[in-house]
């Protein structure tokens, strides 16, 4: 199994988008300061996942997330817990 996720960040005003085979391990990961793109984003909280059967459909998933369109899914599907961080 794998998951596409979303991160929001409380300092920034963006959210992160990516794939891994381990969502626990990975959210650790982030929230360690291990991973170079979240790494002065932190704290992060994990507002959104999906699971998928394999790996080339959480690509897709997480290549569409990070598109317009698919940011604009994400902002309507996620709009009252954005609003929680004051992200938009």
């Amino acid at each position: 199994m794998f998951y596409t996720y979303v991160l929001v960040s409380f300092t920034g005003h963006d959210f992160y988008v990516g794939y891994t085979d381990d969502l626990k391990k990975r959210f650790r990961e982030h929230a360690r300061g291990e991973v170079a793109s979240t790494k002065h984003r932190r704290p992060l909280k994990l507002i959104y996942y999906e699971a998928c059967e394999n790996k080339y459909d959480a690509i897709r998933r997480e290549k569409f997330l990070k598109s317009g369109p698919g940011r604009k899914f994400l902002r309507k599907r996620l709009k009252f817990t954005l609003l929680k961080f004051n992200k938009r």
